[in-house]
């Protein structure tokens, strides 16, 4: 089987958290016990911070809505990795319970479940470009059984370039690390492209499977002068963020990120939405299907505010001077 993870463990999770209670005079659902899927690349773990925010932020949105885990839900946990095998055999199994909704992260994982199923209604989060991949029909009116919250990094890729040139001038070569055979990933490398001739810069792109195309690819590219990173988030960039962060540090290459998780564990600027947001959006979207909402009438909604993010620490390693003027803009800025 799959990675999952018992419902004690992921009360325990948020357990520590003080919980918003339902507001008084809303309905509360009283029926069978629901049953939820929750499909995931990170296990949730105490140590994985980032999916212990997702979780948090998924339960507390329930709990605010009148669902609590063991009281009129049950949340069915699956955590699948990055390889494509794992996460088809996640996406069958979980469909085989049967649940009433489920919540998916990614849209690998999106992918295998609308595989699998055509009419179990499935929320989606942190994916790029629905329509684009073939998950919908349109944003409006996503038609099927999925809907939910995408991200729309390709009117902010270059934004990207931009910010690495503010915060690191000197930068001239910059190398655009992308997920191989990942269409939504060349569009946002031709965005950042799009903007390199004002700019200065010459680009080259990397299309990467695993970690260790990273640490190749970096290594190589760190041999001549003036180079930097644009890092683009996907399943195998988000699993070993710290890994990658690590690399730009050592080869002493300013890198730009597309989510705060990777400034806020050493990478030196962020830009974009912040994915954990969508899941408390997410349950509001579960809420409505349990009461009999249909997905294909909810619209798949787009990040409307990005944040951005710059790490102090790494810029003093990296020697990195950040203008006032960006630190002035920031949202975030770690010292």
């Amino acid at each position: 089987m799959i990675g999952s993870l018992r419902r004690r463990d992921l009360l325990a999770l948020v357990g520590a958290l003080p919980i918003a209670v339902p507001m008084a005079g809303r309905a509360q659902p009283t029926d069978r016990i629901r049953r939820i899927g929750y499909f995931t690349t990170v296990t949730g773990a105490p140590e994985d911070l980032n999916g212990v925010l997702q979780t948090r932020a998924l339960v507390e949105g329930l709990r605010e809505l009148g669902w609590a885990d063991g009281r009129n839900i049950t949340i069915e946990h699956r955590f699948s990795g990055n390889g494509w095998e794992r996460i088809r055999i996640g996406a069958k199994e979980l469909v085989a319970v049967k649940p009433d909704v489920i919540l998916s992260v990614g849209g690998q994982r999106l992918a295998a479940l609308l595989a699998e199923t055509r009419t179990i209604p499935i929320v989606f989060t942190i994916v790029s470009d629905p329509v684009a991949s073939g998950f919908v029909a349109n944003l409006a009116h996503p038609g099927g059984n999925a809907t939910g919250f995408g991200t729309s990094e390709a009117a902010i890729a270059g934004k990207w370039l931009q910010l690495l040139k503010e915060i690191a001038p000197h930068v001239t070569r910059v190398m655009v690390l992308m997920l191989a055979d990942a269409p939504p990933q060349l569009v946002l490398r031709d965005a950042v492209a799009g903007a390199a001739p004002a700019l200065g810069v010459r680009l080259v792109t990397a299309a990467v499977r695993e970690i260790a195309d990273y640490e190749r690819e970096i290594a190589a590219f760190a041999g001549e002068p003036s180079g930097g990173l644009v890092v683009l988030s996907n399943p195998v960039a988000g699993a070993n963020r710290e890994r990658i962060n690590a690399l730009a540090a050592q080869y002493r290459l300013p890198a730009v990120y597309s989510y705060p998780a990777y400034a806020q564990t050493g990478g030196l600027i962020s830009y974009g939405s912040d994915p954990v947001a969508q899941f408390r959006q997410a349950a509001g979207y579960i809420d409505k299907i349990l009461r009999g909402a249909k997905p294909g009438d909810l619209p798949v909604q787009l990040p409307t505010r990005f944040l951005l993010v710059v790490n102090m620490k790494t810029a003093k390693a990296l020697g990195v001077a950040v203008p006032q003027s960006l630190l002035d803009r920031a949202d975030e800025v770690i010292e």
